[in-house]
């Protein structure tokens, strides 16, 4: 049996005092919460004050993004050696944003899941379309792609060390929403591809998660559907009074 994964992105928004005192509001709701596994990803100037937020709850505390390398000429990256010590133990990569602004191949990001499972972080690895892939027939193409890219470097045991988040890029930030039935077939097809990869047993036990547009209203009826293992929460986990309704219409 799956657990059921939320994890909030709050990507380039909040101050740090802003984020301490919303970190503050979950911890103090859940800080031993046990029915559903809870996460925040907050932006890199948070991570110290955060942490020290989180420390010891069953609030979990995850970087956004960060770079393949270890050290060096990388002006404005972060590496995994800062992340280490502050209490980070997930990292979110190949999000849509940093795909299609930032230009983020399928082979950097390969690198960089890469990277975060070598040093001691889970990887919580996005997946998605954009509108165009979809209408045009290229849907499982595209995930077939970004799947087969990004955990072929992996180990079977390493491959256990990483979440899946599909998003649909034309449901992120949009109000959009794909259907439970439409969000259902991307996360059974996800599995099919784990489990061609690396067998049953570990497609089976694979979290995936639904990321765009998710709110207390839809929260529900897309994970309770067999391949919808949790959320990847964008706007809505910004505010303890939208965040938390989709933690609890799921527990």
């Amino acid at each position: 049996m799956r657990k059921l994964f939320i994890a909030g992105n709050w990507k380039m928004n909040t101050t740090v005092d802003e984020g301490v005192k919303l970190a503050k509001s979950l911890v103090e709701k859940y800080k031993d919460e046990k029915a559903v596994r809870l996460a925040i990803a907050v932006p890199f100037t948070h991570l110290s004050e955060i942490g020290k937020v989180v420390n010891g709850t069953s609030v979990e505390l995850a970087a956004e993004n960060m770079n393949e390398n270890e050290k060096g000429a990388y002006t404005g990256e972060i590496s995994a050696s800062m992340l280490k010590g502050l209490g980070v133990k997930l990292v979110i990569i190949g999000h849509s944003e940093r795909r299609h602004i930032f230009d983020e191949s399928n082979e950097t990001v390969a690198k960089k899941v890469k990277a975060v499972i070598d040093n001691g972080f889970e990887c919580i690895l996005c997946v998605g379309e954009t509108k165009d892939e979809r209408e045009s027939g290229k849907l499982e193409s595209v995930l077939k792609s970004q799947v087969e890219s990004a955990l072929s470097p992996l180990s079977e045991s390493e491959v256990k060390k990483v979440i899946i988040a599909y998003e649909p890029v034309w449901a992120i930030g949009t109000g959009l929403t794909a259907s439970k039935d439409d969000a259902e077939s991307a996360h059974k097809y996800i599995r099919s591809l784990v489990e061609k990869m690396f067998g049953k047993s570990v497609a089976d036990s694979l979290i995936i998660q639904y990321g765009g547009s998710v709110n207390g209203s839809n929260s529900k009826e897309l994970m309770s559907m067999d391949d919808i293992d949790g959320a990847l929460v964008g706007g809505a986990s910004l505010s303890f009074e939208k965040f938390s309704p989709i933690i609890e219409s799921v527990k």
